[in-house]
């Protein structure tokens, strides 16, 4: 962007005019005076902007510039001084706080420069002379206001001024009195430096930056540059459709909408427009760090009082140590501010544009036209360049075209059932084919009539980046002509099925099916895509053929005459393993497996035969259920034949009856006991033949 530089010297300092002082004096000792101009201005999606200024000097020189205070930190980080002769000796600037700096060390504060008074009584016995109708020289002693009474009954507040002389206290009034001089240079001269930097530094909005440019001797120009925070550039496109909906082309114009919020005119700059994804950060370069360091005890040498001896028991070595270390710390920085986040790099591409004034729409009138420069390949991003001239009044919004062409277009509906369950959206597929990308941005959608030229707005949409020979929809409006219906069910079905270590392993697939029914109104004619949502682990089993592929969604086109309805199945599959113990598998479900006409045949007949098993098993439980039961019964009698025989008289026929009764009862348990030995026995032997039935199987 810089023509006809051969060095680059990079400062490290501060906003120079970045957003306010439309002027900056240059001065030197031999050299003229020059003004620094706003040259060129470049702006960025990255949210910062480049401006360069230019001024004209000769031989050794210094530059000093007026600075926004809340900017300071980013020209900092990115001035730069261009000069094809000069050299760049030093920059400076004051510190954060330049003017309690300037002023430590004197015997007075800045407040007490508000009026004599206030700087006499802060020197209290400084030795001054006092000149006029009354001459003297003596030490200030204090500064006293006295309220007089004018001629005309008013009043007046004077300030008399006591001195201390060889010949006593002596008086004088400060507002009759020629002139008060210091008879002491130093003092003199501190007083004028505090002023001095009152006028310079006395300012917490802005900081001044001197860069002091060495060598060089003829006149020349030399450039600073550097990159500030600026509000984000926008972009706004209009579309203008033919109704005629088998047109492939379609009028697209894009606008740059940018504010010039620097407090400066921009006064015929070069203006250029970057979108991209630059590394754009700050940091607080203009604050002071101090390292963190340990702190060391100071070592003091104390009076020395010894203990009184008491004398000792018996001989003994011994001995007295005193030792304090100090190992070495490490001193840590103190912590920098938080870096913004930076952001990854966008495609290199660059379109040249020319400017042109915006013209409104409007019925039997075409839209003003726009010439469009040639493009170009850029670094990292996609750089509109004005070519013209551009002014932008401080405060001032301005729009700057930046796309003016032709591009292909062509009308569709898109379905999206979370955005509109009924009908879908009346969309444009753009083709960016001007051989560069398109910054995103909101877009005007026009529909002109082809008979009578007639322009109506049908809707706006939003525009992703959009790489060049990519493709983007646009949705700007509900297509209300075109409905869809859609019906959903689920299946499932074994691809392959194996037994292995008594575990039956399904391969399953299981399906989601969605019908859509498209139904078109009569006279129109529609091309639909229909967006169909992915879910993670499933694949896109019907409908075949061609179909787009999004983040979130399959796109399948369909394509609908007047007064028709077609009819699509979009299919959806996902693959599993499922693993059944077939051990404590309950018997209806082996029944339900063995009868699975999915599974291959020797599955079934062994799980046929492993029913039969468990049906075995089965019976077996049955019957020692049974045979448990029944001796259950008969222990409960006995409690009642127990009962019955301690109620009725010893050796009568009813004892006897209920003795005989219960010796009947006891061996019928003894026999149940034998029958319940058995019956567990056969049970275990047949949940045997299950388990090592069950343990061999492999098929």
């Amino acid at each position: 962007m810089l023509r006809n530089v051969t060095r680059a010297v990079v400062g490290a300092t501060i906003l120079l005019v970045a957003c306010g002082e439309a002027a900056a004096q240059a001065q030197g000792d031999d050299a003229p005076s020059g003004v620094f101009e706003l040259r060129r201005v470049m702006l960025s999606t990255g949210g910062v902007g480049y401006f360069e200024y230019e001024t004209r000097v000769s031989g050794e020189t210094e530059l000093s510039f007026r600075v926004r205070r809340d900017q300071v930190d980013d020209v900092l980080k990115s001035v730069v001084v261009y000069d094809d002769e000069g050299r760049v000796g030093t920059i400076s600037l004051p510190g954060q706080e330049p003017l309690r700096e300037a002023f430590r060390g004197l015997p007075f504060e800045p407040q007490h420069l508000s009026s004599p008074a206030a700087l006499f009584n802060a020197l209290r016995g400084a030795e001054v002379r006092v000149s006029g109708t009354r001459e003297t020289t003596g030490r200030l002693l204090s500064v006293t206001p006295e309220t007089v009474i004018l001629p005309d009954r008013g009043t007046t507040t004077r300030n008399r001024v006591s001195l201390v002389t060889p010949n006593g206290i002596q008086q004088v009034v400060l507002e009759e009195a020629g002139s008060i001089a210091f008879t002491d240079p130093e003092l003199a001269a501190d007083v004028d430096a505090a002023l001095a930097a009152i006028a310079r530094l006395d300012d917490e909005d802005s900081r001044t930056l001197t860069v002091r440019i060495d060598g060089g001797s003829d006149e020349r120009i030399v450039r600073v540059a550097y990159v500030v925070e600026v509000p984000l550039w926008k972009t706004t496109y209009r579309l203008t459709l033919s109704d005629d909906l088998a047109s492939g082309t379609a009028s697209l114009q894009g606008w740059a909408m940018l504010e010039n919020l620097t407090g400066e005119d921009w006064n015929g700059v070069e203006l250029s427009l970057v979108s991209g994804h630059p590394v754009t950060f700050r940091q607080a370069l203009y604050d002071a760090y101090y390292v963190d360091r340990p702190e060391v005890p100071v070592e003091v040498l104390g009076r020395v009082l010894p203990r009184v001896d008491t004398g000792s028991i018996s001989p003994a070595l011994g001995g007295l140590g005193i030792g304090a270390g100090f190992g070495p710390a490490d001193a840590a920085a103190a912590p920098l501010p938080r870096q913004r986040a930076a952001s990854e790099a966008a495609k290199a591409e660059e379109v040249l544009v020319t400017g042109s004034r915006l013209e409104s729409f409007q019925a039997n009138v075409s839209a003003a036209a726009i010439d469009a420069a040639e493009s170009a390949e850029a670094t990292a991003q996609v750089l509109f360049r004005v070519p013209r001239p551009v002014t932008v009044g401080a405060g001032e919004s301005v729009l700057v075209p930046i796309v003016a062409r032709d591009v292909p277009a062509r009308r569709v509906s898109l379905y999206q059932p979370e955005t509109h369950r009924r009908h879908p959206l009346a969309s444009v597929l753009l083709t960016n084919d001007t051989g560069t990308g398109l910054p995103p941005g909101v877009l005007t959608v026009y529909e002109r009539d082809a008979a009578s030229g007639a322009v109506s707005h049908v809707g706006d949409a939003r525009l992703a980046p959009l790489p060049a020979g990519e493709e983007r929809l646009l949705s700007f409006a509900v297509d209300q002509e075109i409905t869809i219906d859609r019906e959903d069910r689920g299946s499932q079905r074994i691809n392959r099925g194996r037994i292995v270590d008594g575990v039956l392993e399904l391969n399953v697939v299981d399906s989601q099916t969605t019908r859509y029914l498209v139904e078109a109104a009569p006279g129109v004619t529609r091309d639909v895509l229909i967006e169909h949502a992915r879910r993670a682990g499933w694949d896109l089993a019907a409908p075949s053929g061609s179909f787009e592929l999004t983040d979130t969604a399959w796109r399948l086109p369909v394509a609908v005459a007047a007064n028709e309805t077609v009819e699509l199945d979009a299919v959806l599959e996902r693959p599993r393993m499922q693993r059944i113990e077939l051990a404590p598998l309950p018997l209806e479900q082996i029944r339900v497996w063995a009868a699975n006409a999915e599974l291959s045949e020797p599955i079934r007949a062994a799980l046929r035969e492993l029913a039969g098993l468990r049906e075995q098993v089965a019976e077996g439980e049955r019957a020692l259920r049974d045979a448990r039961d029944t001796r259950a019964a008969l222990v409960g009698d006995q409690e009642r034949v127990r009962e019955n025989l301690a109620a009725v008289p010893e050796g009568s026929d009813l004892s006897r009856r209920y003795l005989d009764e219960l010796s009947r009862q006891e061996d019928r348990i003894a026999a149940l006991d034998t029958e319940i030995e058995r019956l567990r026995n056969e049970l275990a032997a047949a949940e045997r033949r299950v388990a090592e039935f069950v343990r061999t199987l492999a098929l």
